[in-house]
């Protein structure tokens, strides 16, 4: 059996598939299926620094190839998910990963502060999110910003900080370039594309925020693009995702720069994908005489 493992930002873990942030949880439900300790390890959902309970239904919906969602981070809060969810994490075997996300600078500093004198492995930077005191801009678009919140959380943050990119940007390896450069010990991307549907007889759009956040296979070969940029432009491992749904996809990521994966929308059709794309991967490394995934990473050739 070739060796699955990796380790990103000093991190080990037992092999490089993650479930990803807003479509696993806490893991209580997925945990029915199959002991979480069979995954690399948990993004777990978005936590915020008060409760949230999202925007108002309808706010998931299919699409060709993938699903649009405006659930608007519902959460319980930074303090339960310490106190009630991270206890029973910890038990999974398995690196736990808290995905913060906020509306200023202070909110994600809070946080941060909060979970590094945790039990929590790293820490994820959702900066797909509208910054308050500048207009509702979201974090993520500029070099600027993204620089700043990074040196910010950066400065309040003790464990290991990923920041994760959004896609909806005219450059993303400048993006990453900005958190690399401000305190990044890696990135992971890409996040969701902004989509919108509309019903034609209603002639209202499909969710109820209008736009909303497009994942899904439809999404992948945007997200291997941007990873393999990335990957040419930072020395810090990237943890890939965005549409990743078999085995195939996920050594096609490898490939392109990633070190890690994360695995979402699939999961809401397939709850066992993230055990079945670490089988078919265990396969073709001993198929290809590949002694351990790592050897993957960034193995694209040049035309």
């Amino acid at each position: 059996m070739a060796d699955l493992s990796v380790k990103v930002a000093g991190v080990k873990f037992k092999n490089p598939l993650i479930a990803a942030s807003g479509t696993f949880g806490f893991g209580r439900e997925y945990g029915e299926f199959y002991p979480l300790s069979a995954l690399g390890g948990i993004s777990c959902k978005g936590i915020t620094l008060k409760r949230r309970d999202g925007n108002p239904p309808p706010r998931i919906a299919e699409t060709p190839s993938g699903i649009l969602n405006a659930v608007g981070l519902q959460n319980p809060g930074v303090d339960v998910f310490i106190n009630e969810d991270l206890p029973w994490l910890k038990q999974q075997n398995t690196v736990v990963i808290a995905n913060i996300a906020g509306n200023t600078v202070e909110e994600y500093c809070q946080m941060a502060e909060k979970l590094s004198v945790t039990d929590v492995d790293m820490i994820e930077l959702n900066i797909s999110c509208p910054n308050v005191k500048s207009g509702g801009v979201q974090f993520g678009t500029s070099c600027e910003s993204v620089g700043n919140i990074t040196k910010e959380v950066r400065a309040h943050c003790k464990k290991p900080l990923i920041v994760k990119l959004s896609p909806n940007v005219t450059d993303i390896a400048s993006i990453a370039q900005a958190a690399e450069a401000e305190g990044a010990d890696a990135v992971s991307m890409i996040n969701t594309l902004t989509g919108m549907r509309i019903d034609i007889n209603s002639r209202r759009p499909i969710i109820r925020n209008n736009t909303g956040g497009l994942s899904g296979s439809a999404v992948f070969p945007v997200a291997v693009r941007m990873v393999w940029q990335v990957s040419n432009a930072v020395k810090i491992p990237i943890i890939g995702m965005g549409g990743i749904s078999t085995w195939e996809d996920a050594v096609e990521m490898l490939i392109a720069g990633a070190t890690a994966l994360q695995i979402g929308t699939v999961l809401f059709s397939d709850p066992y994908a993230p055990i079945k794309i670490n089988e078919g991967l265990n396969k073709f490394l001993d198929d290809n005489g590949i002694k351990s995934v790592t050897e993957l990473t960034g193995t694209i050739k040049p035309w």
